[in-house]
């Protein structure tokens, strides 16, 4: 009987973020100005204690934590070139040299952990010139943790330096981050990983069509790491070459000619076509939301093609693609494109949550579909203010898409077409509110300045009644505390003057009196003071804290704005929300 033998186990595969990750400063792709800071700290021998990188994941953060470690300990350096053959280059590089340590912060975040690290600090390298402490994460580190730190990194010892990285700066405290030089690292840009992940390619002798790698690009968000990840995975999949449908089938995309279609029926207002081309790209194993980030991109690009033009740069549809997107762009309004990046966006934040992604998509394509219907807010306030403009047009004949559905449109001026005209009883409201939006005091007219509220004052007096403007001219001119803020200060002297009109009542007045002589609302506080009369001891009076504003009441507010009122009268609508900031300044 024949032995059998064990096949040879063959060597463990190293994934491409490893095998291509940059090994000296010139190996940065997209951090040259980080790269020139630390070149030029080495080379004028001003390296830092401790530096501190931050950026996004996957930008070189450690990887360049690494390289500055062997530039400092090189047997050839302190050096900007590390040679990358000596024994400490080498195993620098390798993560086993033990003189540079590498602590995960997410895992040794306590306490105890700084304590041992600051007890160890002392003790001189084994080998090399510097100890150097690389803590990924630092974020996650207990307050206790950077508070056992903060000495140490204050005055560390001279063979020691600290580098830290972080994805979220935000976290560190302040304490920690005024005793570090802080480098950060921006997104590489598309351009730069798409000529990177080129060279992979050619290096692993493989191909791959350059729209394939450019769908890799564009997905990796500005992080070199997801796109050699990604770029290993999809290798894998695809075999000897690499095209663009592999990438769009494994990542659950919708071909670029899909995401064109769904903005063609969404410029023709083709509510069942949008919805025919859902179904049809569905079927192929569509992910929600990867469509609706791609139909967001799209609609970025939408935007950029309208303000900038034809010779709009860093769109991310292929060139193929870029006539029909110049042509949609001309077609739809800015206004319109900008509403449509608003569905987008709140439809991507409710597919998080939600068990029914494709009804959402749906709903969002649906809307997109009818936002040329919707007027404008500055079209409406025209109908409201000047309705003689508006003329009612003879019924057209519905169209298919339609359903039948008759749809009354309105001619503005000469030829300009509104969407959807007024029924006979609106149109009756917005006549008779044009009789008030004509007069002079006209809501419409534009508010006087703040500043201009010292000299109205008077006139504010005047119209809240004699007894209460008598308790009111105590208090003297009122302070304008912020935006649409007044405050009136009376002095202890006046309390009764103070209690008559702090009621509220009578505060409720004293605000309607000011909005309607500034043509703005305005929130009123009363406070109390010092005395006026002079001091007969060396005491000093003491001043009221003035207690918390009074909650406004937006709502009420919005009600009571003459535009609104008419508005909800001639539209007969009702107010459903008001946003917080509601007549506020801008």
């Amino acid at each position: 009987m024949a032995k059998q033998t064990t096949p040879a186990v063959e060597e463990n595969y190293t994934v491409l973020a490893r095998r291509y990750r940059p090994q000296t400063f010139t190996d940065l792709i997209g951090q040259e100005p980080t790269a020139r800071a630390l070149i030029n700290a080495i080379k004028g021998n001003r390296v830092a204690h401790a530096y501190l990188f931050t950026g996004a994941r996957g930008v070189g953060k450690t990887s360049t934590a690494r390289i500055l470690a062997k530039a400092l300990n090189c047997e050839q350096g302190p050096t900007p070139t590390p040679c990358g053959v000596c024994y400490n280059c080498v195993s620098i590089t390798s993560g086993d040299d033990t003189d540079v340590i590498e602590i995960d912060g997410a895992s040794n975040n306590g306490v105890d952990d700084a304590r041992e690290l600051r007890g160890n600090i002392n003790t001189r390298p084994s080998r090399s010139r510097y100890k150097i402490y690389i803590i990924d994460e630092v974020h996650m580190l207990s307050k206790a943790a950077f508070n056992a730190l903060l000495k140490t990194l204050e005055e560390p010892p001279a063979h020691v330096k600290f580098i830290f990285a972080t994805t979220e700066v935000q976290k560190i405290p302040i304490t920690i981050l005024s005793r570090c030089q802080r480098f950060d690292f921006a997104g590489i840009p598309a351009d730069q990983i798409l000529e990177q992940l080129k060279t992979i390619t050619l290096h692993e002798g493989k191909q791959a069509d350059d729209e394939a790698l450019e769908l890799v690009a564009r997905r990796a968000g500005g992080s070199m790491r997801d796109s050699q990840s990604l770029l290993d995975q999809l290798l894998a999949f695809g075999g000897d070459r690499l095209t663009a449908d592999q990438v769009r089938e494994m990542l659950g995309m919708a071909g670029d000619d899909r995401v064109v279609a769904l903005a063609e029926a969404v410029v023709a207002k083709d509510a069942g076509k949008a919805l025919a081309v859902l179904d049809e790209t569905a079927q192929g194993g569509l992910q929600m939301g990867e469509l609706v980030d791609q139909m967001l991109a799209y609609w970025r690009d939408l935007m950029v093609v309208h303000c900038a033009g034809e010779q709009a740069s860093d769109l991310s549809v292929p060139s193929r693609c870029r006539p029909d997107l110049i042509r949609q762009g001309k077609a739809l309004t800015l206004d319109a494109v900008l509403a449509g990046l608003d569905v987008l966006s709140t439809t991507r934040l409710r597919l998080r949550d939600s068990s029914h992604g494709r009804t959402l998509v749906e709903m969002a394509l649906v809307r997109l579909c009818r936002l040329s219907d919707l007027l404008p807010v500055a079209q409406l306030a025209q109908m409201l203010t000047s309705p003689e403009r508006y003329k009612p047009r003879a019924l057209q004949a519905p169209s298919a898409s339609e359903g039948g559905r008759q749809n009354p449109s309105l001619v503005l001026g000469a030829g300009k077409t509104l969407a959807a005209a007024p029924p006979e009883g609106l149109k009756k409201k917005l006549l008779s509110s044009a009789v008030d939006a004509a007069s002079p005091n006209s809501a419409s007219a534009a508010p006087p300045p703040q500043d201009a509220l010292p000299e109205l004052w008077p006139q504010v007096l005047r119209s809240v009644g004699h007894m209460l403007g008598n308790f009111l001219e105590k208090a003297g001119l009122p302070a304008i505390t912020g935006p649409n803020s007044l405050v009136l200060r009376f002095s202890v002297d006046y309390n009764q003057a103070r209690e008559y009109c702090q009621e509220p009542a009578r505060l409720a007045k004293i605000e309607e009196a000011v909005r309607k002589c500034t043509g703005r609302p305005w929130i009123v506080r009363v406070e109390s003071g010092v005395s006026s009369a002079p001091a007969t001891t060396p005491a000093p009076a003491v001043e009221t804290a003035p207690g918390p504003p009074p909650r406004r009441n937006h709502r009420a507010e919005a009600e009571k704005e003459p535009l609104v009122k008419r508005a909800v009268e001639a539209l007969g609508a009702q107010i459903v929300r008001v946003e917080d900031g509601f007549g506020e300044a801008p």
